[in-house]
């Protein structure tokens, strides 16, 4: 029998997850009141383990500037672009919170988390030509995207991606447009550096092989966290004021525990990711770009295949993806019960409805997990005519858990971005979801902390520092000052 008095400390704060988001939240939680007292509990061996590794995303800075399904053409014809307005404005907020780490000195050298490489959009046939050049139009009248290009000639996009144009001929069909300022980004090493920050100027703790296993309301103060030594099997209870639940496909499970009427009726479908990985060095030099086309009639939004310069520990890397998988884990070290586990009498009806109203889903992952290695080459060779299978490997990336929710006439609906669940009084908070996730961490945690901290964003001076962190959050974006962000920003992060 577990003891009462094993209750060890109170704190302000506990985030339960390792990676980004909580990483993210922690340290903007410690410049708004560094007298916060903040914890953040892992249950693996390291941080950034799970989908802020490095390997398990895109590692694209997703600002919707080469992004297809951020910008959907209606049935007549008109492209709309609210959505990329406002992963781009997002994404600049994440920059800014970088960019202010480095101005007070808690960053070295942002090189180690985000470089420039150009984004690009790519489509081939006169119907997606055509749709790209709309989009195009409607981009460059707005400020946010005015240097963005566009072509259809087939010499300029030998200039944008060598690579892919090899073996093509003047007389396909085939279009590309391409901003220059796009970044690459390694999520797995600006985790670890904000959590270094974190334990050597805030003095915030990570909890390591630590597993939150309950949460449940207290009396005395608003919430207790069962936690169990993975090691040992040792048991603890801590008591806190506020707690974020930021675990990745993990999250939705411990929702399940948490006693709050706002997590009824969600419900999660877990999808796994591969990639396809050039190891020849004389290919991967041939192509220095970010290349996004569209995804199949009928595929989700997350198969948009994409060619990308990567740079991984230091090194240079190319792949191609994502290909999809189905496992019934929420994490990549998760169990195989935990599909089956997350269905509750509150959103069964919802999974069933989410799974009737999707079945083209259901279609598209059955043939991804029924592919070969030679079906996986022969979609990378629609990008690079004359791919070779032996300079090519298959790599597991992240699991990835979509949200399900209520639907008044579906009963259930597939959702693919991201939500923050919150109980009435925001003192406990639990981000689900994917894509565009770690890009938009900042805009997302900033959300978190408004709902969890109002008392803290009320006061003046943290109102000064935020104006002074994150320029445009709650701002009225307009030319001018957009231009005067991007510009500091690309200065500070050394991405000219």
């Amino acid at each position: 029998m577990e003891n009462r008095e094993q209750t060890i400390q109170e704190y302000d704060l506990i985030c339960v997850g390792g990676g980004i988001m909580s990483a993210t939240l922690a340290m903007m939680t410690k410049i708004l009141d560094p007298n916060l007292k903040v914890l953040i509990i892992e249950r693996l061996g390291d941080v950034a383990q799970e989908s802020s590794a490095t390997w398990n995303n895109a590692g694209t800075g997703h600002s919707a500037l080469c992004e297809l399904n951020y910008s959907p053409q209606d049935e007549k014809g008109h492209v709309s672009i609210e959505k990329a307005i406002s992963i781009c404005k997002q994404f600049e907020i994440s920059k800014q919170f970088w960019a202010y780490l480095k101005t007070q000195g808690m960053i070295d050298d942002p090189a180690t988390f985000i470089c420039k490489v150009p984004h690009h959009s790519w489509v081939s046939g006169n119907k997606n030509a055509d749709y790209l050049e709309k989009r195009y139009e409607a981009m460059k009248n707005h400020f946010m995207f005015k240097s963005i290009e566009f072509t259809r000639d087939i010499d300029k996009m030998k200039e944008w991606f060598p690579l892919m144009m090899n073996g093509r001929s003047k007389d396909e069909v085939m279009a590309a447009s391409r901003i220059e300022r796009g970044t690459e980004m390694n999520f797995g090493s600006l985790t670890k550096t904000l959590f270094k920050i974190l334990e050597e100027q805030f003095s915030t703790p990570v909890l390591l092989n630590h597993e939150v296993v309950d949460i449940d309301p207290d009396s005395k103060i608003d919430w207790t966290v069962k936690m169990k030594n993975k090691q040992t099997g040792h048991k603890e209870h801590l008591e806190a004021q506020h707690i974020f639940i930021g675990a990745g496909g993990g999250s939705l499970l411990l929702l399940e525990k948490v006693d709050i009427d706002e997590k009824d009726g969600y419900g999660g479908f877990p999808v796994s990711g591969e990639w396809l990985v050039c190891k020849n060095e004389a290919v991967i030099n041939q192509h220095y770009a970010k290349v996004y086309s569209k995804a199949g009639i009928g595929d989700p939004p997350m198969s948009v295949p994409h060619l990308d310069t990567r740079y991984i520990n230091g090194k240079r890397a190319l792949l191609f993806g994502p290909f999809a998988g189905f496992s019934p884990k929420f994490l990549k070290e998760g169990s195989n019960l935990d599909l089956f586990k997350s269905v509750k009498l509150d959103n069964v009806k919802a999974m069933f409805g989410a799974f009737w109203h999707n079945l083209p889903l259901t279609k598209y992952l059955i043939h991804q997990v029924s592919m070969s290695f030679d079906d996986r080459m022969d979609a990378l060779r629609a990008f690079v005519k004359d791919a070779k299978n032996e300079d090519w490997e298959l790599k597991v990336a992240g699991q990835r858990v979509q949200i399900i929710k209520r639907d008044e006439f579906e009963g259930g609906k597939l959702e693919f971005g991201t939500e923050v669940i919150s109980s009435k009084d925001g003192r406990i908070t639990c981000l689900l979801g994917a894509s565009p996730g770690a890009s938009t961490s900042v805009n997302i945690m900033l959300e978190v902390l408004e709902q969890a901290f109002p008392e803290l964003l009320s006061k003046e001076t943290s109102k000064d520092i935020l104006k002074e962190m994150v320029p445009f959050w709650k701002a009225e974006v307009d030319e001018k000052l957009f231009n005067t962000m991007l510009d500091k920003t690309t200065q500070v992060l050394n991405l000219q």
